[in-house]
C-alpha cells in the first residue's frame, strides 16, 4: 500500500515520533510510505535517515502526490488544512490534542473533509462527536511505545519533562515537589533518564494522552498525572501510577508517596508496564492505524 503522511511539525514531539515509528514500520512490511514535511524539520530528517522517501510539504505537493497513493495521512492541524486544500482521494487525519474545536464556517468546512479521524484517546474522540462529528468517522489510535526488554526501571529520583508548553504545569511540580521535600529533575531526554527514576511527575492543563507517561510506563516508572484530558485512560489511580487534581497539596502528597515507598512504587511500575505490553505497543498502534485505513477505504 502507498500512503502519504503529512506533518507540518518544526520539532520532534510526540507526534512526530508516532509517525516516524508507523512510516518505518509500514516501510518494514513492504508498503510505500512518503512523508512530506518542512525539509529543516527533526522528522524530516529521521525519516530520511531510516530510509523513508521524504519531500517538501507544499500544497502543489500534496496535489501531486496524493493522486498517486491509496490513501493521505495528516498528522497534525496545518497539514490537515493542507489536505483539505489540495488533497486528491480519501484521507485521514490523527487527532492528538484536547483543545476544543473552533465553531466557525471555515473550521466546520475543514473538519468535513477527511474520510475518518484518528483520535488518540476515547476523550478526543468524545470531543470530536460533541463536535457533531458522525461516529462511524471517528476511530482512536492510542500511541505506541517501545517496550525494551530490560528489566523494568527501579530507580530513586522523580522526574518531569522538560515543557516550553505554558499548559504544562511546571511551576505547580517544581513547588509541589518542593513541599514534599524532594528534588525535582527536570529531563530533556527521558529515554536516557527514566532507568534512574522512581516517578515521572506528568502534571497538565489539558491532555490528549501523554506519550512521555506512557515511555515512562514501559519501562516501569508509575506515573504521577493530572487528572486530566485521556491521561486517565493509561494512569489508573492506585494501579499504573496516581491521578491528582492541580492543586499543590495534593501532588505533594502523590510524590511523597512514591518517593517514600518503594514497594508501591515498585508495584505500580511493573503493573504501568503490562498496561502497556497489553494494547500499548509500537505493533498496537500500527494495527490500529490499519484498521483505520480499511475503514477509510471501504
Amino acid at each position: 500500500m502507498r500512503v502519504l503522511h503529512l506533518d507540518s511539525g518544526r520539532e520532534m514531539r510526540g507526534g512526530q515520533w508516532q509517525a516516524l515509528y508507523l512510516m518505518v514500520g509500514q516501510k518494514t512490511i513492504g508498503w510505500e510510505p512518503l512523508l512530506l514535511a518542512p525539509v529543516d524539520s527533526p522528522l524530516f530528517a529521521e525519516a530520511r535517515k531510516r530510509g523513508v522517501s521524504t519531500g517538501a510539504l507544499t500544497l502543489w505537493g500534496v496535489a501531486k502526490h496524493s493522486k498517486m497513493v491509496d490513501i493521505t495521512h495528516a498528522h497534525d492541524a496545518r497539514s490537515h488544512t493542507v489536505a483539505a486544500l489540495t488533497a486528491k482521494g480519501r484521507f485521514v487525519v490523527s487527532r492528538r490534542v484536547a483543545f476544543p474545536l473552533r465553531t466557525g464556517w471555515l473550521s466546520k468546512w475543514k473538519y468535513s473533509k477527511p474520510r475518518r479521524f484518528l483520535a488518540i484517546s476515547a476523550f478526543v474522540a468524545r470531543q470530536l462527536r460533541d463536535y457533531g462529528i458522525a461516529e462511524e468517522r471517528i476511530g482512536i489510535v492510542y500511541d505506541g511505545v517501545p517496550v525494551e526488554p530490560a528489566a523494568a526501571s527501579h530507580g530513586d529520583r522523580l522526574i518531569a519533562p522538560a515543557w516550553s508548553d505554558p499548559r504544562k504545569c511546571a511551576a505547580l511540580g517544581a513547588e509541589a515537589a518542593r513541599l514534599a521535600g524532594v528534588p525535582l529533575v527536570i529531563s530533556a531526554n527521558l529515554e536516557q533518564d527514566l532507568p534512574s527514576a522512581r516517578a515521572l511527575l506528568y502534571l497538565s492543563e489539558m491532555e490528549g494522552l501523554g506519550s512521555a507517561a506512557l515511555l515512562a510506563m514501559s519501562r516501569g516508572v508509575p506515573v504521577i498525572a493530572s487528572k486530566v484530558g485521556g491521561l486517565p485512560e493509561i494512569v489508573l489511580p492506585e494501579q499504573t501510577g496516581l491521578l491528582v487534581n492541580n492543586e499543590v497539596n495534593e501532588v505533594a502528597r502523590a510524590i511523597g508517596r512514591l518517593m517514600n515507598d518503594t514497594e508501591l512504587a515498585r508495584r505500580l511500575g511493573n503493573s504501568a508496564r503490562d498496561k502497556v505490553r497489553s494494547g500499548f505497543t509500537l505493533a498496537d498502534m500500527a494495527l490500529r492505524t490499519v484498521r483505520e485505513y480499511k475503514q477509510a477505504l471501504a
